[in-house]
């Protein structure tokens, strides 16, 4: 929590969700309960959601508007960048705390945004956020870039889910390519919706620096073409090109990315408009939150389809997410074994293939490169040296994680945690 948690940017939600001055959220840094919030400048603020006087959470609502924020145990008031602003008996102290810095609600160091997604992070130092992103950004401008008015807005409401395991589970799992055909082979027998081993081999899975991936190229032929048919696509297509020109809206639309991991906090689909937030609770408790975006200028159709993929895919009633979640906790609870402390990571490992902007791309789309490139990441972050760390970002290269003589196995990641 302190290595990793504590220094990476770490996704916190959406421009769409504090729009107005006043308008805030309430979310988690690692172990740090935070809100954000649109000060009266139109800046977004995120301050330590815990009273100086006596330490009670502030906000407790996870959305909501306030003029001011007033703690509810003493009625300590803070204004939205956190500054103090009154208090009841301030005569009774044996000072007045109204002006003093360190009896605000405590801000966290570094606040940026990126296409409108809100980053943060607890470490005063360390690589900007585009930095961090790198060629990842291009996933997040592919997400953007489809909305016909050129934004997205968090619409819908929220999927919660929890799950007896390690966060890095789920992690782990969003880009692994052999499991949908054991794991879910009930909702693939049921809906017809399998892919055969050789569309998994060809897709693309691309590792970069920090301990990110994404895939790439995973789309069935046939049910494109139907789609490009569809009355409510050509309207859009339509509005896409009145903005974008036929040849741009061409390679926005023909960008095929299927799960972009920001590690360690997030993952999203911006074909199908899905974001998840993932929140370490404890070595052994995970809590996820699911959001659904709307292309702003896209047809209402568009919007339901959406939902009815979250419903399908994220919701806590889901026959996808509720398989994934089973295996989950039946590997947190047989990684206690003390009989064999390592797990084998060697698939496609020594032939990963060196791409663009710094990247590797993984032999085959069921290569589990994108493990080895976290768990690189994460020792690299829990070798900074302490909860201060180094100035320096640590290098975290892809390469320093697949190099032929990388080790292929690793030991019980989720008990050190």
């Amino acid at each position: 929590m302190e290595r990793l948690f504590g220094r990476a940017w770490l996704v916190l939600g959406h421009e769409s969700q504090v729009l107005a001055p006043g308008d805030f959220l309430t979310t988690r840094m690692g172990r740090e309960p935070v809100i954000v919030v649109r000060h009266v400048d139109g800046s977004i603020q995120v301050l330590v959601n815990r009273c100086a006087h006596r330490g009670s959470r502030v906000c407790e609502g996870p959305r909501g508007h306030a003029r001011q924020l007033v703690c509810p145990y003493h009625g300590w008031t803070y204004a939205t960048d956190g500054t103090l602003c009154a208090l009841p008996l301030a005569e009774g102290y044996d000072r007045s705390p109204i002006g003093v810095e360190e009896l605000g609600l405590r801000r966290v160091p570094r606040v940026e945004t990126y296409r409108g997604f809100i980053f943060a992070s607890l470490a005063p130092d360390g690589p900007s956020l585009l930095e961090f992103l790198g060629p990842l950004r291009a996933s997040f401008d592919d997400l953007v870039e489809r909305a016909p008015a050129g934004e997205v807005e968090v619409a819908g409401g929220v999927f919660k889910h929890a799950y007896r395991g390690n966060w890095k589970l789920v992690l782990e799992n969003h880009n692994d390519g052999v499991h949908p055909a054991f794991v879910h082979a009930s909702s693939i027998w049921a809906a017809r919706n399998g892919a055969p081993w050789d569309v998994w081999e060809k897709t693309g899975l691309w590792v970069a620096r920090y301990g990110h991936s994404w895939m790439g190229d995973y789309h069935d032929d046939t049910r494109l073409v139907a789609a490009l048919d569809h009355p409510v696509f050509r309207e859009y297509r339509a509005a896409l090109e009145r903005r974008l020109g036929p040849e741009r809206t061409a390679r926005v639309l023909g960008e095929l990315r299927w799960n972009s991991l920001v590690y360690p906090s997030c993952s999203f689909m911006s074909q199908f408009r899905q974001l998840r937030i993932i929140h370490p609770i404890a070595v052994d408790r995970t809590v996820v939150h699911a959001y659904s975006f709307r292309l702003k200028g896209a047809p209402q159709q568009m919007f339901r389809d959406t939902i009815a993929f979250a419903n399908v895919v994220n919701g806590t009633a889901s026959p996808v997410l509720t398989d994934d979640l089973e295996v989950y906790e039946r590997v947190q609870d047989a990684l206690t074994a003390s009989r064999n402390e390592w797990v084998e990571l060697g698939r496609g490992h020594g032939g990963d293939v060196p791409d663009r902007d710094g990247t590797l791309r993984g032999r085959t789309g069921t290569s589990e490169i994108h493990i080895r490139n976290q768990l690189a990441a994460w020792l690299e972050y829990l070798d900074m040296g302490g909860p201060e760390g180094r100035a320096d970002a640590p290098a975290m290269a892809p390469q320093s994680a697949q190099r032929s003589e990388a080790p292929r196995q690793s030991r019980n990641a989720p008990r050190p945690a």
